[in-house]
Formats: C-alpha cells, sequence, structure tokens
C-alpha cells in the first residue's frame, strides 16, 4: 500500500517550524508511527493514468511485527504478502505501483531537511470512507519533484486517502478507502497466502554482484537529492554489468541505470506513466556507448537533466 509506506519515511524529530506548518508536521509523525502500531483491515481504490482497480488488504501489528496482505479484486486474484515491509510472495503482478512498494522496511529521515524542499500545511478537513479526516498538503518549492494532499484519518492518523499531484495541480496518481475497520485485528486466515503466491528468494531475484569499472557521478542533482545507495550487478541475461545508483530526498526517489550497448537498433526513450517516468539516453564513454536510464517518480523535465548530467571515469586499477 503506497500512501502508508511512502510517508513513513516522514518519521521523527523536532525542530522549529512556521507556525502554520506545527500541525502539519505532528500530523505526518502521527503517520509515521500507525503504520507501526495499528492493526486495520479495508478496501481500497487505486487510480494510475486513468486506469481504476480495487484491493483489499489486512494489516496486523503482533508482536513487534508488521505482516500485510493486498489482494487485487479485479480480474485474476493477484496478491501480495509482506513482513516488516520485505515481500514473501506475490501471485501474478499487482497493478504498476503497488506491487513493488515495500521492497524494504521504512526508514526515519530528517524532517528538517524534508521541511527545505517541501511546504507542509494543514489545509482542511474532510470525510472519506464514513471517518473524519483532515487534510494535509505537501507541496514542493521548486518544479524538480511532486506534490501530495493527504487525507489523514482523525482517530489513527491512518491515510485514508492521498493523492499525487504535478506543478499545475493535476492528478497524477490515487489511493482511496471506500472500507475501512480499525477495531478488528486480522486473523492468521486473512493474511494466509493463496497456493499461487509465489515465495520471494535473494537468489532468485537478484543478480549476482560484481565489481564495477566505472566511477558514475551526476554533474547535476536537484537539490535536497542524495545518493543513498550504489553497486553493479551482472544481468543473467545479457552478461553485461549494469550500474546502479538510486538517490532520494527523504521522500521521493529515482534511479539511473547503466548498461553497455550491445544492439545498435537500440533506441533511446522517454515514457510516463502517471507519477512515474522512464528516461533513456545514449552516452559515449572509452569503453564504448552506454544506455543511461533513469526511472523514478519525479517530473519528466528533472528525469532528463539528469540523464544529460551522467559522466563515468575509469576506475584506478589497483597496485599488487
Amino acid at each position: 500500500m503506497r500512501a502508508i509506506p511512502l510517508l513513513t519515511l516522514l518519521l521523527s524529530g523536532c525542530f522549529a517550524l512556521p507556525a502554520h506548518a506545527d500541525e502539519a508536521e505532528d500530523w505526518l509523525t502521527r503517520l509515521g508511527r500507525a503504520e507501526q502500531q495499528q492493526s486495520f483491515q479495508g478496501t481500497f481504490v487505486y487510480e494510475r493514468n486513468g486506469s481504476f482497480s480495487t484491493h483489499d488488504i489486512w494489516h496486523r501489528v503482533q508482536n513487534g511485527q508488521v505482516r500485510e496482505r493486498l489482494l487485487q479484486l479485479d480480474g485474476s486474484a493477484q496478491e501480495v504478502v509482506r513482513l516488516d515491509g520485505r515481500t514473501q510472495c506475490v501471485s501474478g503482478t499487482l497493478v504498476a505501483g503497488l506491487g513493488n512498494s515495500r521492497d524494504a522496511p521504512s526508514r526515519a529521515l530528517d524532517p528538517q531537511k524534508l521541511n527545505q524542499f517541501y511546504e507542509l500545511a494543514v489545509i482542511g478537513k474532510s470525510r472519506v470512507a464514513g471517518r473524519n479526516a483532515v487534510i494535509v498538503s505537501i507541496t514542493p518549492r521548486d518544479q524538480y519533484r511532486y506534490g501530495f494532499e493527504l487525507h489523514l484519518d482523525r482517530e489513527t492518523a491512518l491515510p485514508l486517502k492521498s493523492l499525487l499531484l504535478n506543478d499545475q495541480g493535476q492528478l497524477l496518481e490515487r489511493f482511496q478507502f471506500t472500507r475501512l475497520n480499525t477495531s478488528v485485528v486480522p486473523e492468521d486466515r486473512d493474511l494466509q497466502p493463496s497456493s499461487e503466491c509465489t515465495p520471494i528468494t535473494v537468489a532468485k531475484d537478484k543478480a549476482p554482484e560484481v565489481q564495477s569499472t566505472e566511477i558514475w557521478h551526476l554533474e547535476w542533482l536537484p537539490p535536497g537529492f542524495q545518493l543513498t545507495n550504489s553497486g553493479a550487478r551482472k544481468d543473467t541475461q545479457t552478461k553485461a554489468t549494469v550500474d546502479s545508483l538510486m538517490y532520494e530526498d527523504g521522500l521521493a526517489r529515482f534511479s539511473v541505470f547503466l548498461e553497455p550497448i550491445s544492439d545498435v537498433s537500440v533506441t533511446e526513450t522517454r515514457t510516463q506513466l502517471g507519477p512515474t517516468v522512464a528516461v533513456s539516453r545514449r552516452l559515449n564513454t572509452v569503453d564504448g556507448e552506454m544506455m543511461v536510464t533513469v526511472v523514478g517518480e519525479i517530473p519528466i523535465g528533472t528525469a532528463e537533466r539528469i540523464a544529460l548530467s551522467v559522466r563515468g571515469e575509469k576506475k584506478p586499477v589497483a597496485q599488487p
């Protein structure tokens, strides 16, 4: 479920804020705790790129563990089961944007840094799924990232509705409960995956790590974004080394992938599905042409500028 894990990045910290942001920060802090403290079950709709899907969710907090099962109700019965944010099994392919939203536990980041690049404010109240809610806006202070409008349950601070908006205020993605029950703890049978739910293993999902021969960096980086992870893996099909860099600003994230071009017919691309963009371009290096691909939930203009700024140099060879 996208809205909860995405915003648990806003977990902790106290700092001096303008008066209008104090209440918003309090609500976001409550939201960050809600996922780890509140059991619930319900039904929500998910909208992206004009397509809708409906999902049941069971979320149980017990003995310090958070177990969650998500079941897509449209079409074939596709599901995912997660334990403490890590995917345990998957059946089919969930709607884009939901299937891979929680591959790792939530991490507490610095809300003071977040406030430098987003304006936080409580802008009103609403009613969603029969429950009273407070509306919190997260508005970017520049054009390099997206904004959110959150409708948080007044009783539990769980997100009843989440809207992801571009700089024109246009809706890119919607998550919204139609039914939410916080008084009943999901039972074992509710969280039990079906026989079609295929277990996820590290060996199955991850290509072997290898040593990169290049040192990659960005000559331009959107303000507030920092490198959080990097690595190189051998593609199991092409056997080529694929380098990757991941950047975050406390809320938004994007990844940069670099792979040697083995097929001369490969073309540059520029696509967008809802808030997710993918921009690729060719890059000439001393070892030949590389394909640079930027993927993330950032404006397409931001992704294009990032792709154009990628540079690399040969790693020095270690002397015996």
